[in-house]
């Protein structure tokens, strides 16, 4: 099956002291573009954290946040972070001004809910609390996953119905390719014809008709076409993380369908052709999300 690269996971840890949630947010990126939040007492693991998601997630615009809820407790040795908050309301107010947006009528919920705004004399996390905290990331990181192949689904089911759309216009072209030669070469006869006072020879005539024909002979890409249709379906259901392989074969498929259409020579076939790149078109736009 095949995955997105779309997908949001999110985990909840609750400690004595604080409560831990983490978020990873993903979008199609052809490589990974990770963007981290993580609070200073947990900044001894962000780089075990960072290989975790690289190595589970391989591909996607990441964004991976901690969050730290201190519980209230009578014997907290937590402490309002007053230069931080000063900060953050100098710039949040610098940025209403800018953006011409009215200020929240109550400024201390929104700056409280900002990293750091509360300091505590623990200098760093226990190794039960990291333990605790790699557990929540490989959670969200489960999660994600879960969403992605979710949404996975839905693309294999999109790509499945189209790739059968052109597959059943590829069976369309046949009617029309025996007509197509008949009018090619009523066409040529048609035309010498109302040449006045000219005369050629026929047997000639026969052997460069056959040459041209040959030429405008579709079956090769639509052997090709068919072979790259059912080879789209078969890596759909191979191993993790097809999405580039299969931007090759829609590329692939794309060639031969332009070359169809640019042999036609034929109405009716050119129609089909139109229909056909429709049909990859919309491939094409949603396979950048695939992994």
């Amino acid at each position: 099956m095949i995955y997105s690269m779309t997908g949001f996971g999110k985990a909840i840890v609750e400690l004595p002291q604080r409560k831990i949630t983490v978020e990873i947010k993903s979008l199609n990126s052809k490589q990974l573009d990770l963007s981290m939040r993580v609070p200073q007492i947990y900044k001894a693991l962000e780089m075990d954290i960072r290989s975790e998601i690289a190595q589970r997630l391989e591909r996607g615009k990441l964004d991976f946040s901690i969050q730290i809820e201190n519980k209230a407790s009578g014997d907290s040795s937590a402490q309002i972070n007053t230069d931080i908050i000063k900060k953050y309301y100098e710039q949040l107010k610098a940025a209403t001004t800018a953006l011409q947006i009215p200020e929240p009528t109550d400024w201390l919920p929104t700056l409280l809910r900002l990293p750091d705004t509360l300091k505590s004399e623990t200098a760093e996390a226990s190794d039960d609390e990291n333990e605790a905290v790699k557990r929540a990331v490989n959670e969200a990181i489960d999660h994600l996953i879960e969403f992605r192949a979710q949404e996975g689904l839905m693309l294999q089911k999109l790509f499945t119905e189209k790739i059968g759309n052109i597959a059943r216009l590829l069976t369309e072209v046949e009617p029309y390719e025996k007509e197509r030669t008949e009018k090619i070469k009523a066409r040529i006869v048609d035309a010498l014809n109302k040449i006045e006072n000219f005369d050629y020879d026929k047997n000639r005539m026969e052997q460069e008709m056959i040459f041209y024909i040959e030429k405008l002979d579709i079956n090769e890409e639509k052997n090709r076409l068919d072979n790259h249709l059912k080879y789209f379906i078969e890596t759909m259901d191979g191993h993790y993380g097809q999405g580039k392989k299969l931007g090759f074969i829609s590329q692939e498929i794309g060639r031969e369908v332009n070359t169809m259409g640019s042999k036609a020579n034929h109405a009716e076939l050119q129609k089909i052709v139109v229909r056909m790149k429709d049909e990859l078109e919309q491939i094409k736009e949603q396979i950048l999300n695939v992994m």
